[in-house]
């Protein structure tokens, strides 16, 4: 894969993303850093080779993302994944694995992830998804992201319609500019892509995040954004 192409200039200017690798197998993680070095705009600064590794080094390199698989020993990665969050709370977990079970997204999710990602996707959605975690945008692979549509796509009835009034009544409590910034969470844009299209700062569009957070009880912008999607406020995750 060619490096992305920058202006000479613009390269010099650049703060990379700093990134902790966590995987139990070396093989995974020299490919793995091999397509992020492709990337001048990420760094990784050190590599774990199981969930306890990932948490001391996150803890002593405060990095901007961890890259996270999930079956390690030691400590897995969905426990290291919770209390990263816990400890290190600005740091985004991306989690990077071959398993895709709906059980394993959930959880990750629920524990703070900002994305999940499978390693048998398009080495580019691996940069994409980094920088989106980065950015604080949520991201999901494309097979996953199906999946958790599929799901909330899947009840009929009583059943569809119980989980977007619930929605709705979450949704409820925001201002009518949250609700916008929600919207717009469900889509998938960042921070910095929010305030763009609403023409605020982006320190204004944190703050509406933060007040999202806490008024819908949630613990990261893919929990978010299916509220989102289940109250009708986004029907494309593209939009």
């Amino acid at each position: 894969m060619a490096p992305p192409l920058l202006d000479p200039e613009e390269e010099k200017t650049i703060t990379p993303i700093t990134l902790v690798l966590a995987d139990d197998e070396a093989m995974i993680r020299a490919g793995v850093k091999a397509i992020l070095a492709t990337d001048p705009g990420i760094d990784v600064v050190a590599e774990a080779a199981d969930g306890q590794e990932a948490i001391a080094l996150t803890l002593e390199h405060r990095p901007d993302v961890v890259l996270m698989d999930i079956r390690m020993p030691v400590m897995d990665g969905l426990a290291a994944t919770a209390e990263i969050k816990r400890r290190v709370p600005q740091t985004s977990v991306l989690v990077l694995t071959t398993f895709s079970e709906d059980s394993y997204v959930a959880r990750a999710l629920g524990d703070g992830a900002s994305g999940f990602m499978l390693k048998s996707g398009d080495p580019r959605e691996l940069l994409t998804g980094v920088h989106a975690a980065a950015a604080g945008a949520s991201y999901l692979s494309a097979k996953v992201a199906e999946r958790v549509i599929a799901e909330l796509n899947r009840g009929s009835g009583r059943q569809a319609e119980s989980r977007g009034a619930a929605a709705q009544q979450r949704v409820s409590a925001l201002t009518e500019r949250e609700r916008e910034v929600l919207a717009l969470v469900g889509g998938g844009l960042s921070n910095a892509d929010i305030g763009r299209r609403l023409h605020v700062v982006e320190g204004t569009v944190k703050s509406y995040v933060s007040a999202i957070f806490t008024a819908l009880g949630v613990r990261n912008r893919v929990q978010a954004a299916i509220i989102a999607y289940e109250a009708g406020l986004v029907t494309d995750r593209d939009a």
